[in-house]
């Protein structure tokens, strides 16, 4: 059996010298939780096999068992090579839902929550010539005020809510390093200076090191700086050569997708110590005069709801080519973005949206009650989400919050009003380089762009609706306030951030929408009415479409779960782009 997922995890944070631990492991439920009391991290006869890194409830897993499980217990060994002996071994998991707690050779080396980031543990110290790594993960299945998102808390899902994934679900990973290394990096262009600035953690660093950047566009270097380690983090503002936004194509847009290479080692005597290769993009958003910009020019958004759901896989995409292939179909039916919809998404599905151009809005999956618990679960790891992607050209905005998912008395608890605020200000204070949506859909408190979710299907409705901003405004669309009270319109850009949901049955799956299509020419007259309703309202800026594919229970895609277009992808294009079209009938045989 061929490795699963065998690509490089951690594609803007690259190193050479480094071991995939996908593929079988040793797994066991817990659900007496007798685990820990019998020491299972030390020596347990496991019942079962996985496939990391899919879930148990996956088919691509081996198992496929959707019912309660809420501990489950992994094991695998494994060796280093024998060039790794005077090298620090750093073990990394992409994600773990939602508590995880790690031994490697019976010495717990980890402890995490936060079932949508990553982490890593230094295992130097405990590693042998023969080693074994224990993870146990325990994901409540009725936790409300645990961050889920679509993760339904019922064995079997239903209306708008799916599957859960429990335990391993991105990839594990050793990576070998000196006792000096770069810890992080994260990369700040400004397209009117025409300079990027790079933040930088070196771990164990000293004063006899440096730090050398390389920066390089189509092969040519551009750029050199370097500067000594008197402390272990710093900032370097460096100038691009090369870059004007007059002269050559070097911007960052779907349109053109350029991406700047970037080399980073860590050197001491000539010697490279470390080596890191990474790439940003030169690329602006922001808003003027109540207009969304992007690279300092108006731009409309045409985005796809995309949940990132897979038939076999859940949560985890079958292969990096699958997520490349989403990108690809979403850019083929003339979308220039996704809102990735209550799921921190896979870092190669960024970087897919990144080198093939793609907008993506970053959200974090949501909890459904508001608790102490909850306020603290969400702003730890929403800001673990933050450092994590802040890098990628592709993501334009942030979105904490869904449909006053987690703060669902916004209109009666000060608290809750209080929750909204803080997670937008907490958002602009780690990235003020992007708009944050406080609450998307609805009950705005502060927001840079005002967002609504609305599923009428008639066009006559949508046209009046969005005529003008009072109009706007005073809508009601979800029978929920635009703007929570006491907040009022700023004159923020205003998008249609869910609307369509139109029901076409094109497979063997059997669900539901928002509105119902009986053929294809239905279907593609449907999807026009409401895209056009968009496209010629005079204070609509852009919109987001739900949804990409059928996912489970939900037969609203354009695409079927399997990735099959319902009506040809020229034809959504032409819809997008007000065009002219047509439906080739297909008689009868």
């Amino acid at each position: 059996m061929n490795q699963p997922r065998p690509e490089y995890p951690r594609p803007q944070f690259v190193r050479n010298e480094w071991i995939n631990l996908n593929g079988v492991w040793n797994f066991s439920f817990d659900d007496e939780n007798l685990g820990m009391n019998n020491k299972w991290y030390k020596d347990h006869t496991y019942e079962q096999e996985i496939t990391v890194p899919f879930s148990y409830q996956s088919e691509l897993s081996g198992i496929g068992n959707t019912d309660f499980h809420d501990i489950v217990w992994y094991e695998r060994t494994f060796t280093i090579p024998s060039d790794w002996n005077d090298k620090r071994i750093i073990l990394h998991f992409g994600a773990v839902d939602y508590r995880a707690q790690v031994w490697v050779n019976g010495e717990l080396v980890a402890t995490h929550e936060g079932g949508h980031v990553p982490f890593k543990a230094d295992i130097s110290h405990v590693i042998k010539a023969e080693n074994k790594v224990v993870v146990r993960a325990e994901d409540p299945s009725k936790e409300l005020d645990q961050p889920r998102g679509k993760q339904y808390w019922k064995e079997k899902s239903e209306s708008i809510f799916y599957t859960r994934t429990t335990g391993i679900w991105q990839t594990v990973w050793l990576e070998a390093v000196n006792e000096s290394y770069l810890e992080k990096v994260k990369f700040t262009p400004n397209i009117d200076t025409d300079e990027v600035v790079v933040d930088y953690v070196v771990n164990g660093g000293t004063a006899e090191q440096q730090l050398e950047i390389e920066i390089s566009f189509d092969g040519e270097l551009v750029a050199k700086d370097a500067v000594h380690l008197g402390s272990n983090s710093g900032s370097r503002q460096i100038y691009l050569s090369d870059f004007n936004v007059h002269g050559p194509g070097r911007l960052w847009s779907p349109e053109h997708p350029n991406l700047y290479d970037i080399v980073l080692r860590v050197k001491e005597n000539d010697h490279t110590v470390d080596e890191v290769t990474s790439y940003f993009g030169m690329r602006k958003v922001s808003i003027v005069e109540g207009k969304f910009l992007l690279n300092n020019r108006p731009y409309y958004q045409k985005l796809i709801l995309d949940q990132g759901y897979f038939p076999k896989g859940i949560l985890t995409p079958p292969s990096d080519e699958d997520l490349k292939k989403d990108v690809e179909l979403t850019k083929e039916m003339g979308f220039n973005g996704a809102r990735k919809h209550q799921k921190v998404e896979d870092p190669r599905y960024l970087y897919w949206a990144d080198k093939l151009g793609l907008l993506v809005w970053g959200e974090m999956a949501n909890s459904y009650t508001y608790t102490n618990e909850s306020v603290e679960r969400i702003t730890k790891e929403w800001q673990e989400v933050i450092e994590r992607d802040y890098s990628h050209p592709s993501i334009v905005a942030w979105v904490p919050l869904n449909e006053s998912w987690g703060v669902p008395r916004l209109l009666s608890d000060d608290r809750q009003v209080a929750h909204s605020l803080s997670l937008y200000y907490l958002t602009k204070s780690l990235d003020s380089t992007r708009p944050v949506i406080s609450n998307d859909g609805w009950e705005h408190t502060k927001s840079d762009l005002l967002t609504i979710h609305d599923y009428e299907s008639k066009k006559e409705v949508l046209t009046e609706r969005y005529s003008t901003v009072e109009s706007t405004i005073s809508a009601m669309p979800a029978g929920r306030f635009i703007l929570t009270p006491g907040f009022s319109y700023q004159d923020e850009p205003i998008l249609v951030s869910e609307f369509g949901g139109i029901a076409y049955k094109k497979s063997d799956w059997e669900g539901w929408g928002y509105s119902g299509a009986d053929s294809d020419e239905d279907f593609a007259d449907r999807y026009n009415a409401v895209v056009s309703a968009m496209l010629e309202s005079p204070t609509v800026q852009g919109f987001c479409y739900t949804q990409l594919t059928d996912v489970e229970q939900e037969i609203n895609g354009l695409l079927t779960y399997d990735r099959e277009p319902k009506i040809p992808l020229e034809t959504i294009r032409a819809i997008n782009e007000g065009k002219t079209y047509k439906i080739e009938k297909v008689e009868a045989k």
